[in-house]
């Protein structure tokens, strides 16, 4: 009679099993949280949903409606794309020149540093009203100073020409958070690159081209992806300060969806909304990878 020798259990088994049971938290988590609700919003957009009533399905009658017949949803894309194009590159090329006058040896660099940080972790809710103060047509600060200037300040978060304008501007504030990345990417150049440059006989500018930016390129790349995603997510400012007025001139596409899933109470409609909008930002960034091929340089990396 044959006997069934039990073996041992090896050591990268046991590794295996104990990181399934460490990670395990965040799975259950990532399923329940995260997939779950993904899974259940794509089904949604699919049907007539207004919370009090069951789901109707509709198949894809949402889909054809937001493309064929509302006007609101291209009006609403047209804006985020419009602030997305603007703002973006403003946020990026501002916190890489506050970056690169935080990386100089200047008395207080620390203090400076901080000072121009802490914008970016203060609450949105706080910013938008302390904004909405600043933006005031008749006792604002951004009128009085342009009025020093001669010059008669518009109606701002008031105009229709204005008010998207005004949350470009606004935008700037937060330009800290984006800052820090690039001064730790600056701090990580080999200097040993700028000592070889200038025995070339390179000046600062052709430092800054040829060293700097190539060098700094990975962290413009990652500032660029996460500023469009932020983008076309962006709500708490607009809701605060306009509620997509005046004349939905502030419409996002992430206040359009949240109204049509709060106000509305068109839930169905909303999770078509978020899907597409899922789709859109999902296209933009792997446009982005694929460019980065041509203009993102990675120290180590030959190209052929």
């Amino acid at each position: 009679m044959a006997i069934a020798v039990r073996r041992p259990m090896t050591l990268g088994r046991r590794e295996a099993i104990w990181a399934y049971v460490l990670i395990s938290p965040w799975i259950i988590g990532f399923i329940i949280f995260t997939a779950g609700p993904m899974v259940a919003s794509l089904f949604l957009s699919m049907t007539n949903y207004d919370v009090v009533n069951p789901p109707t399905f509709l198949g894809a009658s949402n889909y054809v409606k937001m493309f064929t017949q509302d006007r609101q949803f291209w009006h609403a894309l047209r804006v985020t794309l419009t602030y997305a194009v603007v703002a973006v590159p403003l946020g990026l090329t501002f916190g890489f020149m506050l970056a690169l006058m935080l990386n100089a040896r200047i008395p207080g660099v620390s203090v400076w540093r901080t000072v121009y940080y802490m914008p970016s972790v203060v609450s949105g809710v706080a910013v938008a009203i302390l904004w909405s103060t600043l933006f005031n047509a008749r006792f604002g600060i951004v009128n009085w100073v342009l009025s020093w200037f001669g010059i008669k300040g518009p109606a701002w978060l008031s105009s229709p020409d204005w008010a998207l304008p005004a949350l470009i501007i606004m935008s700037l504030w937060g330009v800290g958070g984006g800052m820090i990345i690039y001064l730790a990417g600056l701090q990580g150049i080999p200097t040993t690159l700028y000592d070889a440059a200038k025995v070339d006989g390179a000046n600062a500018w052709h430092q800054l081209r040829h060293v700097t930016l190539p060098m700094m390129t990975p962290i413009i790349f990652y500032n660029l992806v996460m500023g469009v995603i932020g983008t076309f997510q962006y709500f708490t400012n607009a809701y605060v300060m306009t509620r997509g007025g005046p004349v939905e001139a502030t419409l996002f596409y992430n206040l359009y969806l949240y109204f049509n899933a709060f106000s509305y109470m068109k839930m169905g409609y909303a999770s078509a909304l978020a899907w597409v909008l899922f789709v859109i930002v999902l296209l933009l960034t792997l446009l982005i990878f694929r460019s980065s091929a041509a203009w993102v340089y990675y120290e180590g990396s030959l190209k052929r």
